[in-house]
């Protein structure tokens, strides 16, 4: 009869066999101790506070965040109200926001008149906008080079202002009179 050595656990991290003298076991499972650490923020974890969903783990912050209850009425009550103003959080040295480099007229950003780089690119008829510039003229929505509505002002609009402001408007253009729209602008 030959010799069949013992089998060894298989950390599910890393799929290594786990031997005894660095085994780090929840439940059933054993891990190795540089394994054993939450899968969303890399904290190390201890026996007080890990938690393992389907063979992965997580700290107790991150596991209450990823499947804890949400909604309202969670996280709540006595220690969810405050008298906090926020006063402490109020900065007192103002710094003035990034101004980008202008750029030749009729070559920048439509919005700012900033030097549009490659990096922070986003195309619209042509024209090239700063990604922090690429909103909706109506509320500010940001958006993206796929997501716009080009509109006959040479603005950039999401599809619901784009709808109110330029679509048809009055009886028969929606379901019933949710959808009416008598706005004059």
């Amino acid at each position: 009869m030959p010799f069949k050595p013992p089998s060894t656990p298989k950390c599910p991290k890393c799929e290594k066999s786990v031997y005894h003298a660095e085994a780090r076991v929840v439940g059933d499972v054993s891990f190795h101790k540089e394994c054993y650490k939450c899968s969303m923020c890399n904290k190390m974890l201890d026996s007080t506070n890990c938690n393992m969903h389907e063979n992965v783990l997580y700290c107790k912050t991150c596991h209450g965040r990823k499947f804890g209850p949400k909604g309202y009425g969670f996280g709540g009550g006595a220690a969810g109200l405050s008298m906090d103003t926020g006063s402490h959080l109020e900065r007192n040295d103002y710094v003035k926001p990034y101004k980008p480099p202008q750029a030749e007229p009729g070559e920048g950003c439509p919005r700012c008149g900033g030097k549009v780089f490659a990096a922070e690119l986003m195309l619209a008829k042509g024209k090239s906008y700063h990604r922090t510039c690429f909103n909706c003229k109506a509320c500010r929505k940001p958006l993206d080079s796929v997501v716009h509505c080009d509109g006959p002002d040479k603005e950039v609009y999401c599809k619901v202002c784009y709808g109110k402001k330029f679509g048809p408007k009055g009886y028969g253009f929606g379901c019933g009179q949710g959808t009416l729209q008598c706005d004059p602008d």
